[in-house]
C-alpha cells in the first residue's frame, strides 16, 4: 500500500503493509487524525546550525498571538530555531539579543497599541538602543474603518529602522480579513532569511481527511435556544440575554473569552444601497475567495456595507471621478473629512457622490469583507454545559437624517428566531483570566454590557467552590429598568458566591453617579483588597468609562496609600505587569 518513495526501511514497510489493509475506514480516519495532531503539537526540532528567529507580538483580542504561533510553527518547518514572546513580557532592550525579528502587532481603537503592549510601546518609542545587527519585518493588524489604520505597526516599523535595524521585507498592513495578506508577508519574510542548511519537516501522510474542526475558518452553526430582553418596560435601552447551543461543535471556552458572531446585513440596508445606486441586485459580481454571486446575496452575506472609511472613499472617488470627494480626501482637508465621516455610513457617500454612475462590479470593489463581531461570553461552561451566553445591547440611533443600527447587535434580535442557527467561533482572551488561585480576592467593574464576563466569573468560581471574595461594581441608567441580571446577583449575594455589590444608576437622582464614583466612595476598602492581593478587572466602554475608572483607581491608590501621583501610577502599572489589573474594553 505504501509508495516506493515512502521514508520507511524494509522492516517498517512490511509491518505497515500487513497492518494497513486490516484497518476499516473509521480506524484509518482516527489514525490519520491522531498522527496529524501529534505532528502539529510537536513540530520537529530544527537541525543544528539553523538560523534563530524570534517572533514578537502585541495583542488585544488574541489575533496577533494566534498569528505569532502560526509563524513559529511555519518557521520550524522551514528549519529555523524559532520562539515567540509577548510584548508584555519583555523590555525593549531585549530586542538587541535577536538577529532575526518578526513583529506582529495589532492596533486597538484609533491607532493605539493593545492594552498589554502599552508599556513596551511607550518605552520602545523613546529607548536609546543600537539594533544594527537585527534584521526585521513587521506585520500590522488593524481596521480600515479607523482613520489611524495600523498606526502602532507603522510606528514600530519606523522606530526599528531609526534604531539601525535592517528591514528584510516590507511592512504588511492587514485589515480585519488578514489571512491572505499575513500568509504572503510570512512567506516573503521567512524566504528573506531562509537558512541554507534548512531541512524541511516531513509531514505525516493523511490517509483520510479528518472531520471538520470548527473555528475561525469553519464557524459552527449554533442554534439560538433562548433570547430574553433584560431591560424593563420604560427603559431607553434594549439589552438582550442570548443563549446558543454548542452541542456537537467541539468548541470550548473559558471565562474571559469572547464569542465571534458572523452576522448578515439587514434587508432594509441592502434595499437602500440598491435603490441609491439604481442596481437591481440580480447582477453578478465576484467575491474574493468565493467566486461569482448575485449582488444582492453578496451584499447580504459577504460585504461590510456600512463602515465608512478613508479607504472606501478613495475607491469611490476613483470610480465616480467626483471632484468634491477628491478634494475632501486631500491631506489639507483632514478636519473636513473627519466632520463628514462622523456619524455617516457608506449609503451616505453613495448618495452624495454620484452613485448612479457606478456599476455592480465597481460597487462590489469598494467593500471589504464583513467582519465577525466579538462579544464577551456571559456564561461559565461549568454552569451551562454545552451552551454559551451573550449580553448584547442592540444599537439603534438616528444621524444625518437616517435611521442607523448595529449590524450584529440588531441581527440577533431582528433576523434570528429561536431554533435558527448563528455562525460562531470562540476567540480566546488570555489577557482576561481569573486568578489561578481560587482563594484570591477579585474586584470587578462592569457597567452596562460590561457585566457579561463577570456573570461568567462568578458562576465559574461558584461551580469550582472557590473561597476567594468577589466584589462587583455595576452601573446603568435606572435601577428599576436597567439592573441587568438583578435576581441572579441577589441570589449570588445570598449564597455567598458574591461577597459585595455596589451599584451606580446614573439617572435615578439629579446628579449623575457612575461606577468610578462608587469606587471612590469605598476607596479605603478597595485599596485594602488590593493590598491583600486582589485582582482588578474592568469591562465595557473604552471611550470614557475605562479611562475614568483607571483615573479613579490611581487616585484611590494615591490617597489611601499615602503615595505621590508618580508612585501611585507605578503601583497601578505593577498591577498590570503582574496581571492583577486586566481590562476587556471596546
Amino acid at each position: 500500500m505504501l509508495p516506493k518513495h515512502a521514508p520507511f526501511d524494509s522492516a517498517q514497510r512490511a509491518s505497515l503493509d500487513s497492518l494497513l489493509p486490516t484497518l476499516d475506514a473509521t480506524q484509518r480516519g482516527w489514525l490519520s487524525g491522531y498522527l496529524a495532531a501529534a505532528g502539529a503539537a510537536t513540530p520537529p526540532a530544527a537541525p543544528p546550525g539553523s538560523a534563530r528567529l524570534h517572533v514578537l507580538y502585541g495583542t488585544e483580542s488574541g489575533n496577533s498571538e494566534e498569528l505569532a504561533d502560526r509563524t513559529v510553527k511555519e518557521a520550524k518547518k522551514r528549519g529555523f530555531k524559532a520562539a515567540m514572546s509577548n510584548m508584555a513580557d519583555i523590555s525593549p532592550a531585549d530586542l538587541a539579543k535577536h538577529d532575526n525579528l518578526l513583529v506582529i502587532i495589532s492596533t486597538w481603537g484609533d491607532g493605539d497599541p493593545p492594552e498589554t503592549a502599552v508599556t513596551f510601546y511607550n518605552e520602545f518609542m523613546s529607548a536609546d538602543l543600537a539594533l544594527k545587527n537585527v534584521k526585521f519585518s513587521v506585520c500590522a493588524l488593524g481596521d480600515t474603518s479607523y482613520e489611524k489604520f495600523c498606526q502602532t505597526g507603522k510606528d514600530i516599523d519606523a522606530r526599528l529602522e531609526s534604531l539601525g535595524a535592517t528591514r528584510i521585507a516590507p511592512r504588511q498592513d492587514c485589515d480585519v480579513d488578514y489571512d491572505e495578506a499575513y500568509t504572503s508577508w510570512l512567506d516573503i519574510s521567512l524566504s528573506a532569511i531562509q537558512p541554507a542548511s534548512a531541512t524541511p519537516a516531513i509531514e505525516p501522510a493523511i490517509i483520510n481527511a479528518p472531520a471538520v474542526e470548527y473555528g475561525k475558518k469553519h464557524p459552527f452553526p449554533a442554534e439560538l435556544t433562548e433570547r430574553v430582553l433584560l431591560n424593563g418596560k420604560g427603559s431607553a435601552k434594549e439589552t438582550l440575554h442570548v443563549e446558543l447551543s454548542l452541542e456537537g461543535s467541539g468548541l470550548a471556552y473559558e471565562p474571559g473569552d469572547s464569542l465571534a458572531v458572523l452576522p448578515v446585513n439587514a434587508p432594509d440596508v441592502i434595499k437602500d444601497i440598491l435603490q441609491t445606486t439604481g442596481l437591481t441586485g440580480n447582477e453578478e459580481v465576484e467575491v474574493k475567495n468565493i467566486g461569482p454571486k448575485l449582488l444582492a446575496d453578496a451584499l447580504r452575506e459577504d460585504f461590510d456595507i456600512t463602515s465608512l472609511s478613508r479607504n472606501v472613499l478613495k475607491k469611490l472617488a476613483e470610480i465616480t471621478h467626483s471632484a468634491t470627494l477628491t478634494e475632501l480626501l486631500e491631506e489639507a482637508n483632514k478636519e473636513e473629512f473627519k466632520a463628514y465621516t462622523e456619524g455617516r455610513q457608506i449609503i451616505d457617500a453613495l448618495h452624495d457622490f454620484g452613485s448612479k454612475r457606478i456599476s455592480a462590479r465597481d460597487l462590489a470593489s469598494i467593500f471589504r469583507k464583513l467582519p465577525p463581531r466579538l462579544y464577551s461570553i456571559a456564561s461559565s461552561p461549568l454552569a451551562h454545559s454545552g451552551e454559551v451566553h451573550l449580553t448584547v445591547a442592540a444599537v439603534r440611533y438616528h444621524t444625518h437624517g437616517r435611521k442607523r443600527k448595529g449590524v450584529a447587535s440588531t441581527y440577533l434580535p431582528d433576523l434570528i428566531n429561536t431554533g435558527d442557527h448563528v455562525p460562531v467561533f470562540v476567540q480566546p482572551n488570555k489577557n482576561f483570566r481569573l486568578p489561578a488561585d481560587g482563594d484570591t480576592p477579585v474586584i470587578m467593574v462592569g457597567p452596562g454590557t460590561g457585566i457579561a464576563p463577570f456573570r461568567a466569573f462568578v458562576e465559574h468560581r461558584a461551580a469550582l467552590g472557590a473561597k476567594g471574595r468577589n466584589w462587583l461594581f455595576f452601573g446603568d441608567q435606572h435601577y428599576t429598568y436597567d439592573f441587568l441580571y438583578q435576581l441572579e446577583w441577589q441570589d449570588h449575594l445570598k449564597s455567598g458566591a458574591l461577597t459585595r455589590l455596589d451599584l451606580a444608576f446614573s439617572r435615578d437622582q439629579p446628579e449623575k453617579i457612575y461606577v468610578q464614583d462608587r469606587m471612590t466612595e469605598h476607596g479605603a476598602d478597595l485599596y485594602a483588597w488590593l493590598e491583600e492581593g486582589a485582582h482588578f478587572y474592568v469591562c465595557g466602554d473604552a471611550t470614557r468609562m475605562a479611562h475614568d475608572v483607571h483615573e479613579a483607581l490611581v487616585a484611590i491608590v494615591q490617597n489611601h496609600g499615602a503615595l505621590t501621583r508618580e508612585d501611585s501610577e507605578a503601583y497601578v502599572e505593577n498591577l498590570k505587569k503582574s496581571k492583577r489589573y486586566q481590562r476587556d474594553v471596546y
